[in-house]
């Protein structure tokens, strides 16, 4: 069995490399970072008569976070807790992944998922209605990239013809990864590790979704 802890990365708490070598000397396994890139003003309310907490529109951006948990640490692996794929480009992420993973030498775990926030996604141009066929396109064109040295890919929400992308990712053809669909609210965290089928658990998270023990569903894994 190996653990791991999550945490929001805020910015008026403690540094996120910071963070990761207090996690790394203590002997846990892996660090998982959450994401927001914004909280709507509008809805801060995740469930009635729960507030939401600010932690929430307070992180650093996920993968500059996880480039210096990385840099602070020699074993440790990083990770996302989860990347909200539906509200990036998949180009730009598949060249951010790849970079984490080469820079580290090998130890990201890209955890992704379709996210709860009908309006934060409504921001970034994503139909909460069709949020889980766009993760699906985005990750399948982002592991398309990764794998091949020219990639083109075709679907209904994602397309491109002949890109060149490197670095490649350290762990060949990409990293290992899990996914996790819409989150009921909850007060534990629970994520899995996708390298090694173990979970991690922490302050700073939803249970009851499909990526936790308690939820209905394991999550769904590619190697």
């Amino acid at each position: 069995m190996e653990f791991g802890v999550g945490i929001f990365p805020t910015y008026d708490g403690m540094k996120p490399g910071d963070a990761a070598r207090f996690v790394e000397e203590r002997g846990q396994d892996a660090l998982y970072f959450a994401e927001h890139t914004h909280i709507p003003a509008t809805e801060t309310d995740r469930a009635p008569g729960r507030p939401l907490p600010s932690k929430y529109w307070k992180t650093y951006d996920l993968f500059v976070a996880l480039t210096a948990a990385a840099a602070a640490t020699t074993r440790l692996r990083v990770a996302s807790g989860i990347c909200l794929v539906i509200e990036r480009d998949p180009i730009i992420t598949a060249k951010e992944v790849a970079s984490v993973d080469h820079l580290c030498g090998g130890r990201l775990e890209f955890g992704v998922g379709a996210g709860w926030n009908r309006t934060e996604m409504r921001h970034h141009g994503t139909d909460p209605r069709v949020r889980m066929r766009v993760m699906r396109e985005r990750v399948e064109a982002m592991k398309t990239i990764w794998a091949n040295d020219e990639a083109s890919y075709s679907g209904r929400y994602v397309n491109f013809e002949r890109v060149w992308s490197w670095p490649k990712p350290a762990q060949r053809p990409h990293p290992r990864s899990s996914s996790a669909g819409p989150a009921r609210p909850c007060s534990t965290a629970c994520w899995p590790s996708a390298t090694r089928g173990s979970r991690t658990t922490g302050p700073a998270c939803t249970t009851g979704s499909p990526s936790c023990a308690r939820g209905p569903s394991a999550p769904s894994r590619s190697s």
